[in-house]
């Protein structure tokens, strides 16, 4: 079955459902109609600037040109996590923790799926590469912006009782502990719901599209089911890691409770 083309016209009449969505929060007061109305422009010539760009890419499979792709998508994923946090860490820290984190989890995998999973060949062909990077990036940062967010965010206002555990003499993980658990099992919500309606109530995107692209629907399901538990383990060890290193930063090495690392964020 081919697949159906779409005409600029049919992608314009599809926009009026975002117009309408921001005529909606200027009715109701919601004062979200300019962000509503920005990123659909801004996720709108992304997606054309990207296509341009993979068109390139596919026509000339390279080493270089994927791995300069690649690293354009972990810094961009990078930024996000940053400007998401209510209470950003100061400095560098902001953004390196989480790309780091991102870095050790989404690439680590991808790579291992691509070479023992996948096996094709080439193992760096951009038709899979791509894609399958870019869906582990964004549900791995996804689940790191929230660990931070909460851990920032609680260490902020639980400083007494973490304080008042230094004092008794529990060190700073042991302080600390239970909360860096919240923040990681807060991170992993959105993974596990995923999870657990995906077939049921919604059909993921990867699998949708190749269904649409004609591929058979068993197929489309064998590569869903793939990806969903490389997100899973790409997610949970992002996290982890993350959220780990980001309370470490929180204190000194005479295991003291610095605060002064954090930095609010005016959105």
């Amino acid at each position: 079955m081919e697949l159906i083309s779409l005409s600029v016209w049919d992608l314009v009449i599809a926009s009026l459902l975002v117009f309408s969505l921001a005529l909606l929060s200027v009715i109701l007061k919601l004062r979200i109609a300019k962000n509503i109305l920005i990123a659909g422009t801004r996720m709108t010539l992304q997606l054309m600037l990207i296509g341009f760009v993979l068109k390139i890419i596919f026509e000339y499979v390279s080493v270089f040109w994927l791995t300069l792709m690649a690293l354009i998508m972990l810094i961009a994923a990078g930024r996000e996590v940053t400007h998401r946090q209510k209470r950003r860490f100061a400095g560098f820290w902001g953004f390196g923790l989480g790309t780091s984190s991102m870095f050790i989890s989404a690439f680590t995998i991808t790579i291992l799926a691509l070479l023992f999973i996948i096996q094709n060949k080439p193992w760096y062909q951009p038709q899979y590469a791509i894609p399958v990077l870019g869906m582990m990036l964004g549900n791995t940062m996804n689940g790191i912006s929230l660990g931070f967010d909460r851990l920032t965010t609680t260490a902020w206002q639980q400083k007494a009782l973490i304080e008042g555990r230094l004092i008794l003499g529990q060190d700073w993980s042991h302080a600390i502990g239970d909360i860096r658990r919240e923040c990681i099992r807060g991170g992993l919500i959105p993974i596990v719901n995923m999870m657990s309606i995906a077939g049921l109530v919604s059909l993921p995107g990867m699998m949708t599209g190749q269904i649409l692209a004609g591929n058979p629907p068993i197929e489309a399901v064998k590569y869903q089911i793939l990806i969903m538990f490389m997100i899973a383990g790409g997610t949970g060890l992002g996290t982890v890691c993350a959220v780990w290193f980001g309370s470490r930063r929180l204190f000194d090495t005479r295991q003291r409770l610095r605060l002064d690392r954090l930095k609010l964020h005016n959105h």
